[in-house]
C-alpha cells in the first residue's frame, strides 16, 4: 500500500482513537495528536511536489519526526489508560 494511503488511515484511527479522551485532553494530548498525525500527510504530499534532490530528502526526516512525536504521545497516553494497546 502506498505510503501516502497508510498515513490517511492513520489519521483516522487517531481521531477514532482520541475521540473518547478526557475533555480536559482535548485541548492538549489530542490536538497535538492530531495536528501530528495530519503533518504526516501532509509532509509526505508536500516532499513529492519538491524538485531539488535536497528537498525531497528533507521532508522524509520531517515526516519521520512527527512519527516519533506520536509515538511519545501515544505512550503518554498509554499511562493514564486513555488508550490500550489492543486495538479494536
Amino acid at each position: 500500500m502506498d505510503v501516502l494511503k497508510k498515513s490517511i488511515l492513520l489519521i483516522k484511527e487517531v481521531h477514532q482513537s482520541t475521540n473518547d479522551f478526557p475533555p480536559e485532553e482535548k485541548i492538549g494530548l489530542v490536538s497535538q495528536l492530531r495536528r501530528a498525525v495530519v503533518s504526516i500527510t501532509s509532509n509526505i504530499s508536500e516532499g513529492k511536489a519538491r524538485r531539488s534532490k535536497k528537498e525531497k530528502r528533507r521532508f522524509p526526516e520531517i515526516t519521520l519526526s512527527s512519527l516519533v512525536e506520536i509515538n511519545a504521545q501515544i505512550e503518554i497516553a498509554l499511562t493514564p489508560n486513555f488508550i490500550s494497546k489492543e486495538r479494536p
